[in-house]
């Protein structure tokens, strides 16, 4: 079983062997109160697919959960997660553990979604993987020799914040610069809108989108203008691409994975721009090899977390 747990949902799903989702449902996150409030929404949302699924009680060989972070993976323990405050130093893991009496294994999303590509996804075949989710956020996993990369302590793999400016905007997570907080989908809003605000004179369909109101403007307007042919648009997301492209070259340079895969809703967006992307790369890379590396779309999308979650529980047998 895997089990996605974000600020506003908590989203179950039981996958097979060969990382197939079998069945999936959500249910709402208790994001507030105390500690088991927000446990009783992860048992409830449990609860309710072995009610909608009874021969899976007996025959699951685990349950990993994608939780918030920071978070012990070692451990299980998630730690003080900014939008799920009632969990401080909550050892979800042996508390789901105790409950169904099955191991139980916690990471970040990104960690356990890189795992999944690693198993049964885009990065089938290769040992070293780099994968990035672009959304609201950004996060990373890193697969090394077929593991998760977890660093000392368990906090490694935090590329969504590594800065490649740092005269730039202020990160929520309080670096200047951060990947992030330059080329996520808020960051692609607010170019669109200063765009169309220093331009006034220019027509573009995000106008007409946002219904007048440029402060109305989301990424995924930016995303259906570029669809329709709007240079506006298209101009706003070939910058994102310039931004990924010193990213990515940061990564290569640094880790030299054998694949790149990225996944979230902004890559779907920019999924036109993948051979630029590609290209922009080669002038980011002190690695004269870099052209060698594919480039390739996460194969999980919306149920990453739960094909992750199910991925965690591969070291069971």
């Amino acid at each position: 079983m895997g089990v996605d747990v974000g600020g506003t949902k908590v989203a179950v799903g039981l996958v097979d062997a060969q990382g197939k989702i079998l069945t999936s449902l959500r249910k709402p996150t208790v994001a507030t109160g105390d500690a088991a409030a927000g446990l009783a929404s992860v048992t409830g949302a449990i609860d309710a697919l072995f009610a909608a699924n009874p021969q899976a009680r007996e025959t699951i060989r685990g349950i990993g959960i994608c939780a918030p972070g920071p978070l012990d993976p070692n451990t299980g323990v998630v730690i003080n997660p900014p939008n799920l405050k009632c969990w401080r130093d909550f050892p979800l893991g042996d508390e789901i553990s105790r409950r169904y009496r099955v191991p139980v294994k916690v990471d970040n999303d990104a960690n356990a979604a890189a795992l999944a590509e690693y198993l049964w996804g885009a990065g089938r075949g290769y040992k070293n993987v780099f994968y990035g989710a672009i959304g609201t956020g950004i996060g990373t996993g890193i697969i090394l020799n077929g593991r998760i990369h977890h660093g000392r302590t368990g906090a490694a793999a935090e590329g969504g914040h590594v800065t490649i400016d740092y005269h730039g905007p202020v990160c929520g997570c309080g670096k200047r610069g951060c990947i992030e907080i330059l080329a996520a989908g808020p960051a692609i809003a607010r170019r669109a809108r200063a765009k169309l605000s220093e331009q006034p004179a220019r027509e573009s369909a995000l106008r007409k989108l946002s219904g007048g109101n440029i402060e109305a403007t989301t990424s995924e307007m930016v995303g259906q203008a570029d669809a329709d042919g709007d240079p506006v648009a298209k101009e706003i997301l070939l910058e994102t691409i310039d931004l990924l492209a010193v990213w990515f070259g940061n990564i290569v340079d640094l880790l030299e994975p054998e694949v790149i895969i990225i996944g979230g809703g902004v890559a779907a967006m920019l999924s036109p721009f993948f051979a630029e992307l590609r290209e922009r790369l080669a002038a980011q890379c002190l690695n004269s090899r870099n052209q060698e590396i594919p480039l390739l779309h996460a194969h999980y999308g919306a149920e990453s977390g739960i094909a992750g979650g199910a991925a965690l529980c591969n070291s069971f047998g």
